[in-house]
């Protein structure tokens, strides 16, 4: 079945082609209204009296890779209304046709809208002149931001979290629906005040989500008392595993001690090393002065007025969280040294050798690398079988004192046993923090109580003392389904849409570029 192709299909909805025009530019579609009568802007009242004509070029979308433009024939109206000040008005059309003032159809200015949305200022305008449809990237981010943001449901589940404008210097706020898993809105701080304000005028909400911060917390205690809060369980896995390395610092001393580490060699060291150590040694002595001053029960703030330190250095002195001698990272040969433990007992200690060998198996690292391992071995063997006398660092011990017993090697199960027996409380932390984090998996409450009061007596009793804090939250992150892990999901495509702005995102055009396309 044969359908004849109209112009008038080609035009929107409430025009009449009159004639087209084609010259170097594109086609050049001439209409008029259908309609006989139009509506006074100003009263609302119908009128059919034909003031004046004016002509409107508009651009429309493209025809065989060509821009298209469309020239109204449109009118002017009488108004004959008594009490209307406006005598005289401009025709108007349907919004979803063509807006008042409009240089665009409504169809061509609702796919601008879209290529705004999706890509932002100047990669949209690019992608839009491959489309025949050349928009600059001001007007792209002015469409944005006229539309500005939809509005939403009023949300009875939501998840409040920060996000960082820049770095450590300045932060905002996102609110997100948990069970329409959307942003509904982004504030300029994370102020408590900020977030009071916005969660005082949604007073049907009755779960927030939050992170472990304690401005959400006395936000939301304020304006929505009858609100149940859940404390992110990721953020409360985490908090505790930093808590556990904390201990572990803490107990560097008798670790050190634990594994014959406790006096350290200097013949044995690199230059980078012997670099590390003398550092190690001025700290000491900052370290004592400081403890020192704290046994005479001279307050911190007097501490740092005395010494000229910050308040976090005299905080982390007096935790016992400064005395590692090495600043260690993970080596590139983490993952090869039991492979060239057993390779050197065997007899073969040529460096050159090994790295080839090791590039065979995918080792990316320089023969530097697997030279500087062997000269340490040959050193160490040379101080009549001596050890190396350096202790791993606070993170690494934390790794092989939580990671499963099958997954350790010889060495490493030896240095793990020696720790346990020189450094009993540290121990009893992890088993601690293991039984914490088993509650959080298994969403077992009961056995909270008998928990903090065991944990209170540990070296994880600052944390300990958190949870107390915030129990209510804490018992909620346990037995509730709710969770803040969609907010931080959303975090990740915010910061996605912010760089992708070149850093036109003030919060009016990220929060319409946020909230829009979702």
């Amino acid at each position: 079945m044969r359908f004849a192709l109209r112009a008038s299909s080609l035009v929107p909805s409430g025009f009449v082609v009159e004639g087209v025009n084609i010259d170097a530019v594109g086609p050049a579609i001439t209409v008029r209204p259908a309609g006989k009568t139009s509506q006074c802007p100003g009263c609302g009242a119908v009128s059919a009296r034909i003031h004046s004509r004016y002509r409107r070029q508009l651009k429309d979308l493209p025809i065989g890779n060509r821009p298209v433009r469309i020239v109204v024939l449109a009118r002017r109206f009488h108004c004959d209304a008594v009490l209307c000040g406006r005598r005289i008005f401009a025709e108007r059309f349907d919004q979803n046709v063509l807006a008042p003032w409009a240089r665009r159809t409504a169809r061509l200015d609702q796919i601008v809208y879209c290529l705004g949305l999706a890509l932002g200022g100047r990669p949209a305008a690019s992608f839009s002149r491959r489309l025949m449809l050349p928009v600059s990237n001001d007007t792209l981010l002015r469409v944005v931001r006229r539309r500005g943001s939809p509005r939403f449901v009023a949300p009875t589940v939501i998840g409040i979290d920060d996000w960082a404008w820049r770095r450590n210097q300045r932060y905002g706020t996102i609110i997100c629906d948990l069970e329409r898993r959307k942003t509904i809105a982004l504030l300029p701080d994370r102020e408590p005040a900020t977030a009071q304000e916005w969660l005082s005028a949604q007073p049907q909400i009755s779960v927030v989500a939050r992170d472990r911060g304690g401005g959400y917390a006395l936000a939301a205690a304020k304006a929505l008392p009858q609100a149940t809060q859940v404390a992110d369980r990721w953020h409360l896995m985490e908090n505790g595993s930093r808590a556990f390395l904390d201990a572990v610092r803490k107990s560097m001393r008798q670790i050190r001690v634990a594994i014959g580490a406790a006096t350290i060699n200097p013949d044995l060291l690199t230059a980078a090393e012997r670099i590390q150590y003398n550092g190690f040694l001025r700290r000491e002595e900052e370290n004592a002065v400081i403890l020192r001053l704290a046994k005479d029960g001279i307050p911190i703030k007097e501490i740092v007025r005395r010494t000229g330190y910050s308040r976090g250095l005299v905080r982390k002195v007096l935790r016992g969280q400064r005395s590692d001698v090495f600043r260690v990272r993970e080596s590139s040969l983490e993952l090869y040294l039991p492979w060239l433990d057993a390779q050197w007992a065997a007899g073969r200690h040529n460096g050159s050798e090994l790295w080839r060998q090791l590039k065979a198996q995918g080792f990316r690292g320089c023969l530097r690398v697997v030279s500087e391992w062997a000269g340490r071995r040959r050193r160490a063997e040379k101080a009549d079988g001596e050890a190396l006398s350096r202790a791993p660092s606070a993170r690494t011990i934390a790794r092989l004192l939580t990671i499963g017993r099958d997954d350790l090697t010889k060495s490493e199960t030896v240095t793990v046993a020696a720790i346990e027996r020189g450094a009993p409380a540290l121990a009893e932390a992890r088993e601690i923090i293991a039984a914490f984090q088993g509650m959080i998996r298994k969403k077992s409450l009961a056995d909270l109580d008998a928990w903090l009061e065991r944990a209170g007596a540990s070296l994880v009793a600052s944390f300990a003392s958190g949870v107390t804090k915030y129990r209510a939250a804490v018992a909620a992150a346990i037995t509730s389904p709710w969770s803040n892990g969609q907010t931080e999901g959303q975090i990740t495509k915010l910061k996605l849409v912010k760089r992708q702005m070149y850093g036109r995102g003030k919060i009016d055009l990220l929060q319409a570029r946020v909230i829009g396309f979702q």
